[in-house]
């Protein structure tokens, strides 16, 4: 059965859903997007993604294109037009259609596009046994803090990385590691600190890093919010990465060193069953 997506007003089956050419996000990757987890047709940390949403179109003046509830509103309903039970939803919102320039009108009517991707998260074997990681430098924009759909450098560094034989990249900027090419990265050091990098304009304010850093604390972890080299990372006790789509994945290698006994950490494994059950404690928002 063919998918139904949800475009500018209209719910249609995915072969009639279409946008201009001279939409600028397909001619500048001018716009936002964002990916909710769903687990069991529930939507996981989908108010921090919302707010993010929010956030990200003020940051490059695009205007929002409905409110926060009318948009948990046509998720739930394309979860439940699709039937889905475990992947994603996934947003867009450009700036809109205008002849190609790059200056644009300040009353532009935003694009709007959701559709969802029916995937496995939990039982991965990523999420199992955990995965290796590649290091190369990060050569993104300055404002990562705002989820662009300008993703090039992301992409390549994926596909550098996957070709190389390893999932992931973690991406490094004057000697420390910024974060994954689409992932947050996390070390626990010998003396049992989790470290991740604080939020700034540098990383992308990961909606699951909130969530994870809120257990985190809750569960008396010592956390430091701090810059760490990739030196640190390869004398890490446990390595870990976060996403909406990966969830909490341990990482057991990083580029040619092997993370601790190389095989996923108790601190990472606790961190990651107390995520699954509060993920999956959320209401449903299938029939």
């Amino acid at each position: 059965m063919s998918r139904t997506v949800y475009v500018d007003g209209e719910y249609l089956p995915e072969n009639e859903a279409k946008i201009s050419v001279f939409d600028r996000g397909f001619l500048f990757a001018d716009g936002i997007y964002e990916v909710s987890a769903v687990l069991n047709g529930r939507l996981i940390d989908n108010d921090l993604h919302l707010a993010r949403l929010e956030r990200s179109v003020r940051e490059i003046l695009i205007p929002m294109p409905l409110t926060v509830a009318d948009i948990a509103e046509i998720q739930a309903e394309l979860i439940r037009r699709n039937d889905l039970l475990e992947g994603v939803v996934y947003l867009q919102v450009t700036r809109g259609t205008a002849d190609r320039d790059f200056g644009f009108a300040e009353d532009m009517k935003p694009t709007f596009v959701a559709f969802t991707q029916a995937k496995t998260l939990r039982d991965t074997a990523s999420v199992k046994n955990g995965v290796a990681v590649a290091i190369m430098d990060d050569t993104r924009w300055a404002r990562r803090d705002i989820k662009t759909v300008m993703l090039l450098a992301q992409v390549l560094a994926k596909k550098s990385a996957r070709s190389a034989g390893f999932h992931e990249a973690w991406l490094v900027e004057d000697g420390c590691i910024t974060e994954g090419a689409s992932s947050t990265a996390y070390i626990i050091t010998s003396d049992g600190a989790l470290v991740v990098r604080p939020n700034s304009h540098a990383v992308l304010p990961g909606c699951t890093r909130q969530a994870v850093l809120k257990i985190a604390s809750e569960q008396g972890l010592r956390i430091e919010e701090r810059l760490f080299t990739v030196a640190e990372a390869h004398e890490a006790r446990e390595a870990f990465l976060t996403s909406a789509s990966s969830l909490v994945t341990p990482v057991i290698k990083i580029a040619d060193r092997v993370v601790g006994d190389g095989t996923p950490g108790p601190i990472t494994r606790r961190l990651q069953t107390i995520y699954l059950e509060l993920a999956l404690a959320q209401p449903s928002v299938l029939p």
